[in-house]
């Protein structure tokens, strides 16, 4: 990313209380809002922003752990990251990081969140059960964004400064590796299969894949846009979606062809783009129109937009709707 988310039900009688729908809560997108302070949430079902809530200053990455049942947000200015409860939909937590902190990505067992930190040239690694920074780990130089491999063994980072991607061992919180990537690397996505990192390098207009077995590029996908900054991939693996800044649209790739089958008209200055979890949606953020582009998958067209805070960016959505609560057991009087 470059730099600049229950009501119980009463009932008669336990036979009633079985009998009743279970009413999951929604999927909820949580859109970052950098010149608001402010993270919009968005109830995905009807498309309406819910809940406004101030955080830090300068929102910029987020992410959502695997339970959905927290928010975290890197405070770009702030150099903090703000923990919001999905429950409350309010700030639990204000955690010091690093100097300008951007991207953020969670372990798949939710239990670390790393916050890659553009100015201090490191990545703040913070235990989520103290929310707390558990170690510091250098890497390249202007790194904007990270993402972790579906195993958890491994955190990828984009570093702009110096066209790189520093693979980090979660288990040790070294650095293993450094790929060398084309011009203005500034984000990047993993597949689900854990095979291959999809990285979005802005001032090349393309995307590197990289092959996690080898962790070296085994090709480059021109995107036909301009200043791609932004890539997320469909829950089955199959497309992946690249923002072009300036261009005010997003790429389609086919990951099994590696080429752009769809170019998508959204908003201005599209940022991030993150996917419901049927895989039917893709939320983009447009940081000059105020709003979120809501695109339908199959069709590849925009199906509504939706206004949010001032300077949309990150967006990130909760896993899957929360699990019913059992309805409370009736006893005799």
């Amino acid at each position: 990313m470059l730099a600049g988310l229950a009501v119980p039900l009463a009932a008669a009688s336990p036979a009633a209380a079985q009998e009743a729908p279970a009413h999951d809560d929604p999927v909820r997108a949580y859109v970052t809002n950098l010149d608001s302070d402010t993270v919009s949430v968005i109830d995905t079902r009807t498309n309406t922003v819910t809940h406004t809530i101030p955080v830090g200053d300068r929102p910029d990455g987020v992410a959502i752990t695997p339970k959905g049942d927290r928010v975290y947000v890197a405070n770009q200015l702030g150099d903090s990251v703000s923990v919001i409860s999905t429950r409350t939909n309010t700030v639990t937590h204000t955690i010091p990081v690093g100097d300008a902190p951007n991207g953020v990505a969670i372990t798949p067992k939710g239990d670390r969140v790393y916050v890659v930190n553009f100015n201090s040239d490191s990545v703040s690694v913070i235990d989520t059960k103290t929310n707390t920074v558990k170690t510091t780990v250098p890497v390249g130089n202007g790194p904007e964004d990270v993402a972790i491999t579906p195993n958890g063994e491994r955190a990828y980072v984009a570093n702009d400064l110096d066209d790189s991607v520093s693979v980090i061992d979660t288990r040790t919180n070294t650095v293993t590796h450094t790929i060398a990537a084309p011009d203005g690397p500034v984000a990047l996505a993993i597949t689900p299969n854990g095979q291959h990192v999809y990285v979005a390098n802005a001032a090349s207009d393309n995307v590197s894949v990289i092959s996690t077995r080898t962790n070296t590029v085994v090709t480059t996908i021109p995107t036909g846009g301009d200043l791609p900054n932004g890539v997320g991939i469909t829950p089955n693996g199959r497309l992946a979606y690249v923002t072009n800044l300036n261009s005010g649209t997003v790429s389609v790739i086919d990951t099994r062809t590696n080429t752009v089958t769809h170019t998508i008209p959204v908003g201005t200055w599209p940022r991030n783009v993150a996917f419901t979890p049927d895989g039917e949606r893709a939320y983009v953020a447009n940081e000059l129109s105020d709003n979120v582009s809501v695109i339908d998958t199959e069709t590849n067209t925009v199906a509504t937009t939706v206004p949010v805070g001032n300077g949309p960016f990150g967006v990130a959505i909760t896993p899957k709707a929360a699990a019913p609560k059992k309805p409370h057991s009736a006893t005799s009087s």
